[in-house]
């Protein structure tokens, strides 16, 4: 299987400080992105993981999601919108801050908590604690596609993924990871609500 030589050798990753300058230089266009790491979550398997100048490859993304077949709105994120939201954003609308705070909980002293109304769950003030720890070890590339939900399916099928759960059952990792977040979840239920005023902190408002 040929995979996209821009992820496996990309001509550069990007950090936290480039993506979230302005102007961005994240496209505003659909595609596939990567994340790649330097200091690897605890627990995390990457023996058969992608490896590029000192990083690994952990988690992939998509921007949009595939269309709705059930006639719903389709989505109108690009790349620019989940990549910027993935570095600045929190737990509850993004699926990589909540693995990766998950999994670095013990590690950054923080934990999943209910937040505002009490219906959703970020790290609330230990957001930006993963925010700062995403700048030194989170990098980024990507690839623009009219049709990203394809290019993923084979990158999931054609790579060791461990931070990926959708399509993705079938790594080691999948029911340790699984277990985890479900965990975070079911004990942030029992904590009493944090930022009852406002949920989240201002610098993860989506701008």
């Amino acid at each position: 299987m040929t995979l996209p030589r821009e992820f496996l050798a990309p001509a550069r990753f990007w950090s936290r400080t480039e993506v979230l300058a302005s102007p961005s230089p994240v496209p505003r266009e659909p595609g596939v992105y990567a994340w790649y790491f330097r200091d690897i979550p605890p627990g995390v398997p990457t023996a058969d993981c992608h490896r590029c100048r000192n990083l690994t490859l952990l988690y992939i993304g998509i921007a949009p999601k595939a269309p709705p077949t059930n006639g719903a709105r389709p989505s109108t994120q690009r790349l620019v919108d989940r990549v910027r939201y993935h570095y600045r954003g929190n737990a509850e609308g993004s699926t990589l801050r909540l693995t990766l705070g998950c999994l670095l909980s013990e590690t950054l002293g923080i934990e999943l908590r209910r937040v505002g109304s009490g219906k959703r769950m970020t790290f609330a003030d230990g957001e930006m604690t993963l925010s700062g720890w995403m700048a030194e070890n989170a990098f980024v590339t990507w690839v623009v596609d009219p049709a990203p939900w394809v290019l993923e399916e084979r990158l999931i099928s054609g790579l060791s993924l461990p931070l990926n759960l959708d399509m993705n059952r079938g790594h080691l990792f999948y029911p340790t990871l699984r277990a985890l977040r479900k965990c975070a979840k079911r004990e942030a239920s029992a904590r009493s609500v944090a930022n009852p005023e406002g949920d989240e902190h201002p610098e993860c408002q989506v701008k």
